[in-house]
């Protein structure tokens, strides 16, 4: 029923599922009739019922004997009172959920069972070599190799995350009970679990009360790099690494990482005012605070398991140094046990080598330790104007400035500050310092004395293991990373010496190096290669930050504040020049080695807000940041502008800090979204190549990589889906032309939706219909809200995930797909895309009939009261189609089970290409040629998804009936675009070649069905009654469930 899980397996045991699904669906009843009696499960299943038949005769052919039943039901619904729908609106959204669970699953029980996958880097490594590629090219395209996945906060996760927890325990409980050495007492304690789990479930408020903040966004995308990705990323290397070594000799070298993580959660400010300079400052230190901290539980369980006394000897001799510092340290202390704190040691003593405690879980091997303890955040970030709905212990540790004024300096509008913690200290008085000092140095007195009690004595340890000592130390520096941050987050004075924590990846990756290779000239390759191993690939790919965070903002907005600067110094409004001018300005100043803001300027909020958000950047620099998207790019001056601007912060930073800014400067990347602006790409990036300064800027600072990136959402809503995908198709074409002109390397960046309507769809598929020549080693896309979960969301998930990603990647790099065979083939194309467009856009955006139809036939208004994400439904004010925002456009439609968004257009083009006599180039370009056979068959999915009776009650309960003859229309279009898209396919129903996907669709059907009936009245009924808070709640009920049935929102 989704579109992400062909990805990880093609066919599921329908048998083995349909257990699973009954087990829970029994389980839920059994709950139900506890909670609410059985007379409600009655209704329930009466309804199910009715439903179920109706499907069934569907299915049958049997057209009017199913009509008659729908009516029934619709009936029905139409007479159950407020608290009975709401109750009703629950239970089937919570059926659709647990067979969501059940699918998961069995899709992760086939990835484990299945000897030989296809898709993995073993399978696609082995048809590589005996396709004739020599393992060393092999090799080296692998290690090469740079794939970015960036998550995003854009709002489509409609559960809470209390109840993807809730849906995570349900889903290892079935993965338990799998075992086949439970005895039937463990059985029957696996069973009485998820009663527990089901029970909390259906006594858990699903619907959001509060917004969430883009800090709530961000900690929920951090949660998912600790609960899933941390123990995901070693199994996935280990898997490469495996393959690698199996089919060219080599493995993967430690520190090589083919995969990263991006994030846009606390950067992404477009259209956002919730997102600002402070907020991404935050969330930086919160990222770095998380990574810091897991690495120290991880050095921590490793100091046990590296217990062996013989190392290398340059091994020994820094564990020697240690040590010595140690002892230095603790003779120091008894000379001046008063006052152990000063601008050398900082805050803490160093780690003595021998552990005190047992870390959580050091007692399992690397490969079977939970995966799912929880981070400890700092208190200024966990404490929410609310408490957070995530089972976390978020108030247990306290900050500086607890400890020294028993508050928490709160959220409000401070301004952005640097990241220097000598310049930090700068600005308190030597009589704050000094009662810092004091208190830090009585609290740590009594810590040191009660730990004298737990740990032996230098002169008593002879034979301390070296790599305990050196892990120590490690330990330490991690502790007082994590400190400085929580410093830093509230603006104290940091005292630290750089040598005492870490600020790269590089140097936490150093010592844990020469540990790797102490144990290999030792003979312990083994132990090297277990958890040590694990931890330096973690280091590698995830670095000090676990997802450098991009910023993105609008370019009309870089323009505003470069009209405010050349207005402050009398050269005229930036804005009204034309391009040749901007463009001559622009180079001008680039070129010069003088800031061009003067520091006394006044300008207003948002020019202030753009500003301030350069300042961070360049406080935090490459090491925390990693690019710059502008949104709505279309001229060479957009990009300009923004190195101009980041160009200017960094020279101010510099000069107050007294040395460079951390870090390089930011890849400032373009992101062409419209039809228009995607069809004038190529030329642009030409215009920005042919400027020496930008050329040698970018050969200079970014390896002769420019970074592109291409905008599903907006295109598709723009011009229809069709043309959209032919539009990005052949912009990408032309950005690779002109990058290679100019003898630039490219990455494209793909900003794909969940949906298929924003391009979503199969990871593989997307990959592999590229155009020849986009795909060259590297690559980056975004995963956006409900698909972040459902790919990422559990490790098995997540490393098959990962695994394809590779693949795809790779096959792409080195036989890469087919571009057309013939000329006519484009010429066949952009006769489809001008008709589809032309229709899409007729119905769209000049049909004035569509926008109420639009607002009477669809939930669309009421989605705002969901509560799913920081940022505001529209760019604009207006309530025009062209201001909306592409995720709750599909996502309405989506909910009505129409999906308009992804067909609108089609047939007509289509239609018009047969008549034109391109049948059977059609036909040929289907078998043939990669992209046209991937945008066929995604439609073809949407299309199977659609769902025509459904949409007509839509219509005729809540349209007004002079536009009813509207959606008569849409439907009749709907048919017809089946009708081509089974003709070029070849196929005779839809789905023919995913009978997976079909039967899972069917199976859900009865519940699907019900619960969008229900929604129909509830929307009925609170549009006589906007008010009533009772209804709101029973419609976002639905909204949830409906949701969990297609599996995807927008």
């Amino acid at each position: 029923m989704t579109d992400t899980t062909d990805d990880i397996a093609e066919e599921i045991s329908f048998q083995s599922f349909e257990d699973e699904c009954h087990l829970l669906r029994s389980l839920l009843n059994d709950v139900l009739h506890r909670e609410l009696g059985p007379q409600f499960m009655d209704t329930v299943e009466r309804k199910r019922i009715l439903a179920q038949s109706a499907v069934n005769m569907r299915i049958a052919g049997m057209e009017d004997t199913a009509e008659l039943l729908e009516q029934q039901l619709a009936k029905e619904i139409s007479k159950i009172g407020l608290e009975e729908a709401l109750s009703l609106a629950r239970a089937f959204s919570h059926y659709l959920n647990l067979m969501g669970i059940a699918e998961t699953h069995h899709r992760v029980r086939k990835t484990r069972n299945t000897a030989h996958l296809s898709k993995s880097c073993d399978d696609i490594f082995d048809k590589l070599i005996q396709s004739g590629v020599p393992p060393q090219q092999l090799y080296d395209t692998i290690c090469r190799q740079e794939v970015g996945i960036v998550l995003t906060a854009h709002p489509t996760q409609i559960n809470r995350r209390t109840l993807q927890y809730k849906h995570k325990r349900i889903a290892h409980l079935l993965e338990y009970n799998e075992q086949p050495d439970l005895s039937h007492e463990d059985r029957e304690m696996v069973i009485d679990d998820l009663v527990r789990e089901i029970t909390s479930l259906w006594e858990t408020d699903e619907v959001r009360r509060h917004r969430p903040t883009p800090v709530d966004e961000a900690r929920a995308g951090l949660h998912i790099v600790e609960q899933s990705l941390w123990k995901a990323v070693p199994h996935y290397l280990r898997r490469v690494s495996t393959s690698l070594k199996k089919h060219t000799g080599k493995p993967l070298p430690l520190t090589c990482a083919p995969i990263y993580f991006g994030s846009w959660m606390g950067g992404d400010r477009d259209g956002n005012p919730n997102v600002t300079a402070k907020v991404t400052r935050d969330v930086a230190f919160l990222s770095q605070w998380m990574a810091t901290d897991l690495y120290t539980r991880e050095v921590d369980s490793l100091r046990f398991e590296l217990s062996m006394g013989r190392c290398s000897d340059k091994l020994a001799i820094l564990a020697d140094e240690i040590l010595l510092q140690e002892a230095s340290y603790e003779d120091q202390k008894n000379e001046n046990w008063v006052e152990p704190v000063n601008r050398k040691n900082g805050h803490y003593r160093q780690s003595l080598a021998l552990p005190t405690q047992l870390p959580a879980d050091a007692d399992f091997p690397s490969c079977t330790e939970s995966q799912y303890s929880t981070v400890e955040l700092p208190g200024n970030l966990s404490r929410q104007k609310r408490t957070s709905s995530a089972p976390t212990r978020l108030n247990s540790i306290k900050t500086s400035s607890e400890i020294s004024s028993g508050t928490i300096s709160g959220e409000g509008n401070r301004p952005p500050t640097k990241a220097a913690c000598l310049t930090k200290g700068a600005s308190f008085t030597s009589s704050q310092l000094l009662a810092q000092r004091k208190l830090f140095a009585e609290l740590e007195t009594g810590r040191s004395s009660f730990r004298k009690l737990l740990e032996p004595s230098l002169n008593q340890r002879p034979g301390i293991a070296p790599y305990r000592v050196v892990l120590g130390n490690v330990k330490d520096k991690l502790i007082k990373t994590r400190r400085r941050l929580e410093l830093l987050l509230d603006d104290l004075p940091c005292e630290y010496d750089p040598t005492e924590y870490y600020e790269t990846a590089e140097q936490l990756l150093e010592p844990l190096l020469l540990c790797h290779e102490s144990l290999q000239s030792c003979g312990s390759e083994i132990l090297a290669d277990g958890r040590l191993a694990d931890l330096i690939r973690r280091v590698a790919t995830f670095g000090m930050i676990l997802m450098k965070l991009d910023l993105r903002q609008e370019a009309s907005r870089h323009s505003e504040a470069l009209d405010a600067v050349t207005v402050y110094l009398d050269m005229g409004v930036y804005s009204e020049w034309d391009e040749d001018k901007k463009l001559e300005f622009l180079t001008r100043e680039l070129k010069g080695k003088r800031p061009l803001i003067p520091p006394s300027i006044e300008v207003v909020p948002d020019v202030k807000e753009v500003l301030d958000t350069f300042r961070v950047a360049a406080e935090l620099g490459t090491d925390s940041l990693g690019a710059y998207v502008i949104s709505m790019a279309s001229n060479a001056s957009d990009v300009l502008a923004v190195e101009l601007l980041q160009k200017d912060a960094r020279l101010s930073v510099s000069g107050e800090l007294g040395k460079p800014c951390p870090g390089g400067t930011l890849r400032v990347v373009p992101l062409f979204e419209t039809a228009k602006d995607l069809r004038a790409a190529g030329s642009v990036i030409r215009k920005l190549l042919s400027i020496d300064w930008y050329r040698e800027h970018i050969i200079k600072n970014h390896n002769g990589i420019q970074e592109v990136m291409v905008g599903y959402s907006d295109s598709g809503k723009d011009a229809g889906r069709f043309t959209a995908a032919w539009e990005l198709y052949k912009a990408q074409e032309d950005v690779v032309a002109a990058c290679k002109e100019f003898g630039i390397r490219v990455t494209l960046f793909h900003g794909r939706g969940g949906s298929i309507g924003r391009g979503g769809g199969p990871t593989y598929l997307a990959i592999q219909s590229q155009p020849p020549g986009s795909v060259m080693g590297t690559l980056r896309s975004t995963e956006q809200g409900e698909m972040v979960q459902a790919k990422f969301g559990l490790p098995q998930i997540a490393v098959r995930q990962l695994e394809i990603y590779t693949t795809a990647v790779l096959l792409a790099t080195m036989r890469p797909p087919k571009p057309p065979r013939e000329t006519k083939w484009r010429t066949v194309m952009e006769d489809i895309s001008e008709n589809s467009c032309h229709f899409y856009r007729s119905v769209v955006y000049d049909n004035h009939d569509f926008l109420p139809y639009f607002h009477e036939a669809t939930p669309q208004a009421e989605l705002g009261f969901l509560n799913i994400g920081s940022r505001p439904a529209r760019r604009k004010t207006s309530t025009a189609i062209a201001h909306l925002r592409a995720i709750p456009w599909v996502f309405a439609w989506t909910q009505t089970r129409f999906v308009l968004p992804s067909w609108l257009g089609v047939g007509a083009g289509l239609k018009h290409a047969c008549t034109e006599g391109y049948m059977h180039d059609l036909q040929a370009m289907y078998k043939e040629w990669p992209f046209f056979q991937s945008t066929i068959d995604l439609i073809e999915m949407v299309l199977a998804k659609a769902d025509i009776p459904i949409a007509k009650h839509y219509d005729e309960v809540l349209v007004s009936e002079s536009r009813r003859g509207l959606g008569v229309e849409l439907r009749k279009e709907l048919m017809m675009t089946e009708e081509y898209v089974l003709l070029v396919s070849g196929h005779e129903k839809l789905s023919e070649n995913n009978k997976s996907l079909k039967r899972l669709i069917e199976s859900r059907l009865p519940f699907l069905n019900s619960i969008n009936m229900l929604q129909v009245e509830i929307l009925k009924r609170l549009r006589q009654d906007e008010d009533n808070k009772k209804l709101r709640d029973v419609l976002l009920v639905t909204i949830n469930g409906i949701a969990a049935g297609m599996r995807n929102t927008g």
